[in-house]
């Protein structure tokens, strides 16, 4: 907004310009327009409202009034503007009267807007964490400091000081510390929270709205106590019909909630998941409970806005109906034979306190009601009473009805039970225990007994009297627990221990077994609940068991040893090829088979140390059990049998994974060995033959067999090598594992499966040197026949051409094969054979050219004669 500037020359003495009428024309013009400017700026701005209902739009209007009466007093000041005025009052302008007074006006309402916004820019900071700080906490500690605040502003401020500025202020804070109180009371999210956490933003929502009066409240009192003039005496209706409305609904809703989540569903459905037969009756009530809330899920009205009241009324009317007593009756007689339990609480004692926590609720309820006298009073109370009476009675005799029955069950069944034994034994025989590994024990603790020593410290929880027997028992639960835990654990280790042992071991540690089951039978034919020696039992079972397993730690410590050997024995490699010499050079098929020979034997001695290390080993198994050191005890007899077993099949499964691996390397297109093709009239052969190859295969797997020649059988029943033993004709024979090993079947079969495959390879190489016998005529004819025959003919040079053109195409076209055949495990070389058919071939075109020139010498010598006889006959 501006002020129109004069167009008039302005620059001469005030007192000469008032003469002038023009200019004092055209000024008056000029000052009728700035009346009429300023004068509609005022009447806007006196116009104009908060933008928004709270306290800050009421802050933001000040601040824009200021900015614009400023802008539009600043302008008032320019020098152009002051010496109008000063021409206009020289002239004594009947115009400049009015100009003064909205130029008085513009001041009056200038100074006012900036004194409002110096002060209310003071509450800004408290009103924006009014309006928007985070959580209910920001809130609580901001109204104090606010009031404070307007307390200050209301005794120094000039124009928020009396009760038209200050009370639609106030009404605006309400209206924001309401909207808060919405934001965290969000009623259509609200159900459908956890309860606890919409609980808790009730009572934040409930104490923000508290608060609020409190402190309004307080800080009249100081406003009092200053000794100011001016009191608060507002019109409370204006400032807290609204929030007590809000408060009144927010203690409905935390009633709603507490009725809820501390009673009914503590009552009903606790939260310690409940133990009930019936899972579904559970569902049914917690639906039951979730019902008595879903009208306030489904609300089609807003319980805050005070046009709802009577609406609301409604609903919370019908909530404290459908919560009375009559549902309690119902509920309870729909679970009388199978009441939903606290979880841990036994069934008697359990279903006692359920009945006793729905008569409290119930009693509650009716005090509830008593507080309200008019409740009782109408028919509707009349009647709730009277089922009240009803219902407590009813739950009275049921609650003595299974206290009795419990006591004389427990009178009749406790002394029974605390006769058992401790242990009961899943399978008894009387076999050896070598076969009892099925043996198994359990701690013969009966649940009825901890049953009747849960219900009794919950019956003395709840002021019944108990039998002295079973006050006795529940005093000693502590010690029965012990007592079942140190079994318990005691016989977990017993199954476990025997879990690890194999038949041998069972066999071996039969003994040790058998002085631990005796103890045990005190435990399940002596001793019961009631004994003495109960302690001692557990210390005796310990001690043994303890014995027994260190015994089977050692022997177990010594079988891993045995194992690891047996594993470097079976783990051997008795087939180890040689490398290739030079190049891609191999070994020929005597060098290959001499060298797996040759490193064999270097590899047997380890492992024949190995085996010869243990019988000392099971010499130290016999000094653990039986306290001797002979290798022959009795008592080791089926053991040292379990361990040559074990070996035998070491040997055989030695052996079998050998030539398993040789079969593979046979089977794999990795050439190991070199064979040559040589011509050998009038056949085409392998150098070594076929037969030659087929024999060192089964030698060298007859040799791999006979390693089991160096390890030498035990004496029946002991860990001591059989000595040597003299024959028929003086032999000394020693017995070995190799008589059986070779018998195996498995043995027997895999090696046929590697001389079969052997000899495939090889039938394959033969069919591949057939193609070679299209050349069996340059040595299986007879070439002085041949060669007579064709000179007996007398043939022309042509035929000798045609020859010796056949025999020099079938030189090149050896050159020409290749001279390497790669088959599995067999490179055979052909160079010998393609050299020697070549030299064949060769043979004959020689001996086709001495006969071409013989035949040619011949044929000249004839035409020599014939041109001399030609000659002489001239």
């Amino acid at each position: 907004i501006e002020l129109e500037m004069p167009t008039v020359n302005l620059d001469r003495e005030v007192a000469v310009l008032a003469t002038v009428r023009s200019v004092v024309q055209s000024l008056e013009s000029c000052a009728m327009t700035w009346k009429k400017l300023i004068s509609t700026v005022l009447k806007q701005q006196l116009k104009k409202v908060p933008q928004g209902n709270g306290p800050l739009a009421e802050i933001n209007l000040w601040r824009d009034k200021s900015a614009i009466l400023s802008a539009l007093t600043e302008q008032t000041k320019f020098p152009e503007v002051q010496k109008v005025l000063e021409i206009l009052q020289e002239a004594e302008s009947e115009h400049v009267g009015d100009l003064q007074v909205v130029l008085s006006d513009l001041k009056k309402y200038h100074v006012e807007a900036v004194d409002n916004v110096k002060f209310l820019s003071t509450l800004e900071r408290h009103l924006q964490n009014l309006a928007h700080g985070s959580g209910s906490d920001v809130v609580l500690n901001t109204i104090p400091s606010l009031l404070n605040a307007l307390k200050m502003v209301w005794v120094m401020s000039r124009h928020y000081n009396k009760d038209e500025r200050m009370v639609p202020l106030m009404e605006r804070i309400a209206w924001q510390i309401s909207t808060r109180v919405y934001e965290v009371v969000d009623m259509p999210t609200l159900f459908k929270e956890d309860r606890a956490a919409a609980k808790k933003k009730i009572t934040e929502g409930k104490s923000i709205l508290e608060h609020w009066k409190k402190c309004y409240f307080t800080t009249c009192a100081q406003v009092e106590e200053s000794g100011s003039e001016r009191y608060w005496k507002f019109d409370l209706k204006c400032l807290f019909e609204k929030t007590d409305h809000m408060t009144a609904i927010c203690q409905d809703l935390h009633d709603i909630f507490q009725v809820v989540t501390e009673e009914l569903y503590n009552v009903f459905i606790p939260e310690l998941t409940t133990v009930t037969a019936n899972p579904k009756r559970i569902d049914a009530l917690l639906r039951e409970v979730n019902g008595l809330i879903s009208p306030m899920k489904e609300l089609r009205f807003d319980p805050f806005s005070l046009i709802s009241a009577r609406q609301w009324k409604s609903v919370m009317r019908g909530f404290r109906e459908e919560v009375s007593v009559e549902n309690v009756k119902q509920i309870f007689v729909q679970n009388l034979e199978d009441p939903p339990l606290y979880r841990n609480h036994p069934p008697v004692a359990g279903a006692i306190s359920w009945s006793r926590s729905l008569f409290h609720w119930i009693k509650h309820t009716i005090i509830r009601f008593q507080e309200l006298e008019q409740l009782l009073t109408s028919e509707h109370g009349k009647k709730v009473k009277q089922i009240y009476l009803e219902v407590a009675k009813k739950m009275k005799e049921y609650e003595d009805e299974k206290y009795k029955e419990w006591r004389e069950t427990t009178e009749q069944m406790l002394p029974l039970l605390l006769k058992d034994n401790l242990l009961i034994v899943s399978s008894v025989t009387e076999e050896s225990v070598t076969t009892k590994k099925s043996i198994c024990f359990t701690v013969n603790f009966s649940p009825i007994l901890q049953e009747i020593i849960v219900e009794t410290k919950y019956m003395e929880q709840l002021g019944l009297p108990v039998p002295e027997m079973a006050r006795y028992v529940a005093l000693q639960e502590d010690k029965y627990l012990r007592y079942t835990s140190r079994l318990t654990g005691m016989l977990d280790r017993y199954h476990k221990l025997m879990e690890t042992l194999n038949e041998a071991e069972t066999k071996l540690l039969d003994d040790y077994i058998q002085e631990l089951l005796r103890i045990f039978k005190s435990g399940h034919k002596r001793l019961t609940w009631n004994s003495l020696g109960i302690g001692e039992f557990i210390v005796q079972c310990t001690q043994a068991l303890g014995k027994l397993e260190s015994l089977v730690h050692q022997i177990h410590n010594i079988s891993e040893d045995i194992s690891s050997k047996l594993l470097f024995i079976e783990s051997a490699n008795l087939f180890k090829f040689p490398l290739p010499k030079k190049g891609d050079e191999l070994p020929e098929a005597k060098a290959f088979f001499d060298y797996i020979k040759c490193e064999r034997a270097k590899d047997v001695a380890p492992l024949v140390r190995k085996y010869s290390a243990i019988p000392p080993l099971l010499i130290e198994v016999e000094g653990r059990v039986a306290n001797t050191n002979t290798g022959k005890s009795p008592k080791l007899a089926s053991y040292y049998a379990y361990w040559e077993n074990r070996i035998y099949q070491v040997l055989i499964q030695l052996i079998v994974k050998n030539l398993q691996a040789f079969n593979a390397a046979v089977l794999a297109n990795v050439p190991l060995i070199q064979i040559k093709a040589v011509l050998s009239v009038p056949e085409i052969t392998f150098q070594p033959s076929a037969s030659e190859i087929d024999k060192m295969t089964a030698q060298s797997i007859q040799d791999c067999v006979e390693i089991t020649k160096h390890f030498v059988r035990w004496m029946h029943g002991t860990c001591i090598d059989c000595p040597p033993q003299h024959g028929r004709r003086e032999e000394v024979v020693t017995f070995s594992f190799y008589s059986d090993v070779s018998q195996s079947p498995l043995l027997i079969e895999q090696a046929l499966v590697v001389t079969q495959n052997v000899h495939k390879v090889l039938a394959s190489l033969t069919n591949y040197l057939n193609q070679w016998d299209r050349y069996d005529l340059l040595w299986k004819s007879d070439k002085s026949t041949v060669l007579e025959s064709l000179a007996a003919q007398e043939p022309a040079c042509v035929t000798f051409d045609e020859q010796l053109q056949f025999y020099m195409k079938v030189a090149q076209e050896v050159t020409q094969q290749p001279l390497i055949r790669d088959e599995r495990f067999i490179r055979l070389q052909l160079a010998p054979l393609a050299f020697t058919v070549q030299e064949n071939a060769k043979g004959w075109m020689m001996s086709l050219g001495k006969l071409l020139k013989e035949s040619a010498r011949v044929e000249l010598v004839r035409l020599q004669e014939m041109i001399q006889v030609g000659v002489f006959s001239l």
